[in-house]
Formats: C-alpha cells, structure tokens, sequence
C-alpha cells in the first residue's frame, strides 16, 4: 500500500492559497490560473480551511450573492479535515469519501506540507493495481508455460 508521503513525492507538494480575506472573486482568478479546484485557506502560517468550487457554487451562487463582495473566510470549509504523510492512499480515499471532500490537506508536525484530491488517490490506486495485475499475469504465465 502506497502512502501519502509516496503519493506527495511523485505528484508534488505545490500548494496554492489564499488569505482568508480576499474576495472570493480573488480567490477563483487564482484558482483559473493555476488550473485548480481548490485553495488551502492560510492565516499566519497556520492552515484555516479549504476554499473550493463547491464552496463557491454552493455559497456564493446558489444564495444568489456576488463573489466580488463576499470573503473567502466566509464561505471557506473550517475546520479543515487534513491526512498525515504516512496514512496510506486507501486511508484517504476512506476519509475522502466519508466525508465527501474532494481535496484533502497534508500535515505534518503542524506543518502544511501538500495536498491530494481525489482524482490524485484515484490515479495512484489505479497505477497500483494495474502493477499487481501484470506482476499476476507474469506469475502466471511463467509457472503455466512450466508444465
């Protein structure tokens, strides 16, 4: 089982954020141009919750206000529900799904150190069972090719 930590060395440990009194409209230029759906909400180097489009969509949209008037800090998901680098992938999809978060904060020592989404625990999942098929079908076609 691949943990966190492993995921995090492969993916990276780029993080984007955003002060919590920013406008939202801010904070969603920055997430269209980093190409993200999500930013970590940070106060004095302390992580205070996760901005994301649902958020937005949710808070914002649907309650029919304008994101050029409205904080991030107001609409944020506080607290944040944060992994440990050394939680496995199943772990986090687990917490993930229970949840249902789709970005999901990496801390370590009360340090923000990363940040996986789902689609990151998916691939990664995926990427491991297809390498425990091939090493099955490798076991399988040398011990049938034997008899």
């Amino acid at each position: 089982m691949k943990t966190i930590r492993q995921l995090l060395s492969q993916k990276g440990n780029t993080v984007y954020s955003a002060a919590p009194d920013m406008h939202v409209f801010e904070a969603l230029e920055l997430m269209a141009e980093k190409d993200v759906g999500a930013l970590l909400v940070v106060q004095n180097e302390q992580l205070i919750g996760v901005f994301s489009e649902r958020d937005y969509a949710r808070k914002v949209i649907l309650k029919g206000r304008s994101s050029k008037d409205v904080f991030v800090k107001d609409i944020m998901s506080s607290p944040p529900i944060i992994i440990r680098p050394d939680n496995t992938n199943e772990q986090a999809l687990a917490l993930m799904s229970a949840k249902h978060i789709r970005h999901l904060p990496v801390m370590e020592d009360n340090k923000l150190i990363g940040i996986i989404t789902i689609g990151d625990l998916v691939k990664s999942i995926i990427d491991e069972q297809k390498l425990v098929i091939d090493r099955l079908e490798k076991y399988i076609l040398a011990n049938t090719s034997l008899t």
